[in-house]
């Protein structure tokens, strides 16, 4: 039985590899799917400045996240990294494939038609509002009312229920949390006192949620030690 138990170990496909940046929204989002789907890989934390040779290999574009499978497969594009994740496991349902009565979101094509409408207007329109901010120009209202056009939306959906397509949380709300997290850190004052507290209330619970802190525990960079990480599944 022991001999039998170490052949199958020995051999066990490799972990996937997982380079990420721990404050970029697109891993972000990525390491909370793969935490909440439990799957484990091997997390190697970099800097874009550092960016290490096997991952340009994978991925020459260089942006994180990049996940490597253990057949070679290369997902670099972080809401194929979440589906990924997903796909393997979903214990919490984020695909609301259990969910029969949900009138409002019948399938993950609504989902990813928020999280698209978001991904290609809203980030474009975050990014003009960090740097007006930044560099103290003269349209950071306009940049900012901007940007509430989308968070007005937010803001409906989660006056109707917990969660931005049910009283059950969704591929959404973990896609679009790190971004919503930008947004009210560019003028910290104006946001606690912005007519969204169905917003706050939900960026907030998260926040403070022991899975938010898990994810974003600061590892040692690859690069420095070649250190192996075990993130997701069993290992937090």
């Amino acid at each position: 039985m022991s001999e039998n138990k170490n052949n199958k170990e020995s051999e066990a496909e490799p972990l996937p590899i997982f380079y990420s940046l721990r404050n970029c929204p697109y891993a972000m989002r990525a390491r909370i799917a793969v935490f909440k789907a439990k799957q484990t890989v091997q997390l190697r934390d970099l800097v874009l400045s550092d960016k290490p040779e096997d991952m340009l290999i994978a991925s020459p574009k260089g942006t994180v996240p990049v996940l490597v499978l253990s057949n070679g497969t290369v997902i670099d594009e972080s809401l194929d990294v979440m589906l990924w994740a997903l796909g393997e496991t979903d214990p919490d349902d984020l695909l609301h494939r259990q969910l029969d009565n949900n009138k409002e979101c019948n399938n993950i094509f609504d989902m990813l038609t928020l999280i698209n409408e978001f991904d290609v207007c809203f980030k474009v329109y975050l990014e003009q509002y960090k740097c007006a901010k930044r560099y103290k120009e003269d349209n950071v209202e306009q940049c900012r009312e901007a940007c509430e056009l989308y968070v007005k939306k937010l803001e409906q959906r989660l006056s109707k229920h917990l969660f931005l397509f049910s009283d059950k949380e969704s591929l959404a709300d973990i896609a679009l949390l790190p971004f919503i997290r930008q947004f009210a850190q560019v003028e910290r004052q104006w946001y606690l006192q912005s007519p969204y507290p169905k917003l706050r209330q939900w960026l907030n619970n998260y926040l403070q949620s022991s899975m938010f802190i898990k994810v974003m525990v600061k590892y040692p960079l690859w690069l420095t030690n070649n250190e192996e990480v075990l993130f997701g599944g069993n290992c937090q």
